[in-house]
């Protein structure tokens, strides 16, 4: 049997295997990076004073007052979580947090190593959901399943 033929039968295996686990993982990269960005909208929202007083002293978000910079931050932080963990409008969640998270870099200068660091994760992770899509455990799944039929 030629190499090739034997490599493919032991691969194979394990390609389906790995293919069978694709929904779970879509389904975990979403809810970790997704549980990211609401444990910050909550604490922002549990105190509030110090959110603004942030955005007026540390973060320096462009064209935006630091008033209206705390409330879209803490409303970017506390919708699109929910909506990228559901799996609906996945897409457009991991991308509207994906901007979100280079603007968190951007605005606040004085980010250290570990923190880029973490940023730089959670863009990947985005960037896999933006680009990958939800997956097969997603509401968009369902509606595509059941309403798009192609």
């Amino acid at each position: 049997m030629p190499v090739a033929q034997s490599t493919a039968r032991w691969v194979a295996p394990v390609i389906r295997g790995l293919d069978s686990a694709q929904p779970l993982i879509d389904l975990g990269v979403r809810l970790w990076v997704a549980n990211v960005f609401w444990k910050s909208g909550v604490e922002s929202l549990n105190d509030w004073e110090m959110t603004v007083d942030l955005f007026t002293n540390e973060f320096h978000v462009p064209l935006l007052s630091p008033l209206a910079a705390a409330v879209v931050g803490t409303g970017v932080e506390l919708i699109f979580p929910v909506f990228l963990a559901l799996g609906l409008a996945g897409r457009f969640s991991a991308g509207a947090l994906f901007i979100f998270n280079i603007m968190a870099v951007i605005s606040y200068p004085a980010l250290n190593e570990v923190g880029l660091k973490d940023h730089v994760y959670w863009g990947i992770f985005l960037m896999v959901a933006l680009l990958h899509g939800p997956g097969k455990i997603s509401v968009d799944y369902l509606i595509r399943r059941k309403w798009m039929k192609d």
